[in-house]
């Protein structure tokens, strides 16, 4: 088994990220929680899509799916997690 880094979801709530290899003979995660493989887990976060110029214009930002940029706090909805951050301003 490859070790990497697994997000742990209680309530559909990242509430952890761990290194792991998958292997439950060796750690035991905790009941009734999933385990999702952070590399491979779609995540919604938010994105500046300004156009790049110079002067550069105010940011403008969009929720935008990202492969593996899951982390503590995001919630999971069966398919994505999204970011539990506010739109920056």
């Amino acid at each position: 088994m490859t070790t990497q880094n697994y997000l742990i979801v209680e309530a559909n709530i990242v509430i952890n990220n761990v290194v792991w290899d998958g292997d439950v003979n060796t750690w035991t995660p905790p009941a009734d929680s999933i385990q999702l493989i952070q590399s491979t887990t779609p995540a919604m976060v938010w994105i500046d899509i300004a156009p790049i110029t110079n002067p550069p214009p105010s940011p403008d930002y969009v929720l935008q799916e990202i492969m593996g940029a899951g982390d503590i706090g995001f919630t999971w909805n069966g398919f994505v997690l999204t970011t539990n951050q506010p739109k920056p301003e």
